[in-house]
């Protein structure tokens, strides 16, 4: 059985999508997807909101 959890960061002036850049640049993302047992982590920017993101992670 899975989990997924959908997560929204908001922020102003960008703060959203650079706290996911960073969090791909540091490798915390990486190490987050080789856990055992992660199937997803991933996030999606909308393209009509710069203010959010949305985070899965399952």
């Amino acid at each position: 059985m899975a989990i997924t959890i959908n997560i929204y960061y908001t922020g102003e002036n960008g703060d959203a999508e650079n706290f996911a850049r960073e969090m791909i640049s540091s490798g915390i993302v990486s190490q987050i997807r080789a856990e055992y047992g992660n199937l997803k982590y991933e996030y999606f920017f909308p393209p009509d909101n710069d203010k959010t993101i949305l985070l899965i992670d399952s």
